[in-house]
């Protein structure tokens, strides 16, 4: 693993998993997600992980239009913006690439394999939901897919088109051979910034000895060409934090992935939830890293001017 001693924080500011009725505390419009997301860079996060959802309903959107209403303020906060290209498993390919083309950011989330996603675990239960959409959002039985020909276009048109790198996120152990497959063929290129996701059903169970297990296998194919992230979703989320920093990784926190600061009580914030990852990094002697100093571990190429975003 590349060896750094700051430790990247990443704010996955609202996701397209959660529902609105879950938390009053998750961010729907661009107002609310401009104004978490720079309390969040203010608490020490250096990446926001951005989506979007329709400010009237709350269901995920992959229109860049939405996205224009938010992103070129949080650009403004100098941290490095990763723009989701998995965006919900209702959502075309062409649609899930629609604001990574527009704004060309300097990170893009690229899940790394097609899977069973199954929604329900996040709160399978009976409850008066805000909007129609939500529990048969929650229910519906569907495939994530990310078939080698889905990868192998967008790190075409992503990455080697327009100088965009990637988040892999990695929901199994076998997506870290997919990846390894790309970089043989040489379609991605190191410092590789690899997000160990485990805990969500139908990928790698939240067991510390799969983190561990992930961790060897990235070593094994990687070597020093790789940065691991990894995290946890729900009520795991604190511990693979703490356990992604002993192993020299970095960490992701937000309420994409967890709603909750403690059991019991809902984060009411995205900012809460980095304010406890910096506590955490600082006990562990690893400082939270700056956006540039993100940039020069990854290699990026800088944020880009929006006002020269395509239509």
């Amino acid at each position: 693993m590349l060896q750094s001693e700051q430790a990247i924080i990443t704010c996955a500011l609202t996701g397209a998993i959660h529902t609105p009725t879950m938390s009053p505390y998750l961010p729907i419009t661009p107002a609310q997600l401009i104004e978490q997301g720079l309390e969040a860079v203010a608490a020490g996060a250096a990446v926001l992980h951005l989506h979007a959802r329709d400010p009237h309903t709350g269901h995920p959107s992959a229109s860049a239009d939405l996205f224009a209403q938010f992103v070129p303020e949080l650009q403004a906060s100098g941290a490095v913006l990763n723009i989701t290209t998995g965006g919900s498993t209702r959502m075309t390919w062409e649609e899930r690439l629609e604001a990574a083309l527009r704004f060309g950011p300097e990170l893009a989330a690229l899940p790394m394999g097609s899977m069973n996603f199954v929604f329900s675990g996040p709160d399978p239960r009976d409850r008066d939901w805000k909007y129609d959409w939500e529990r048969d959002y929650l229910l519906e039985d569907v495939i994530f897919s990310n078939t080698f020909t889905q990868i192998e276009r967008t790190l075409r048109v992503l990455g080697i088109e327009h100088g965009v790198r990637f988040e892999f996120e990695c929901y199994d152990v076998g997506h870290l051979y997919t990846l390894a497959h790309f970089l043989e063929r040489g379609l991605v290129q190191p410092p590789l910034l690899i997000q160990c996701v485990l805990g969500v059903l139908g990928g790698i169970g939240a067991d510390p000895d799969n983190l561990h297990h992930m961790h060897a296998i990235a070593e094994k194919l990687f070597g020093d060409d790789y940065c691991m992230s990894a995290f946890a979703a729900g009520h795991h989320q604190f511990a693979f934090l703490t356990q992604s920093v002993q192993l020299g990784g970095h960490v992701r926190v937000g309420l994409e992935d967890n709603l909750y600061l403690e059991r019991g009580r809902l984060a009411v914030s995205n900012a809460e939830q980095v304010r406890r990852a910096v506590r955490t990094l600082e006990e562990l002697g690893r400082p939270a890293a700056t956006p540039d100093q993100v940039r020069t571990l990854l290699k990026l190429k800088g944020a880009p001017d929006l006002n020269r975003s395509r239509p």
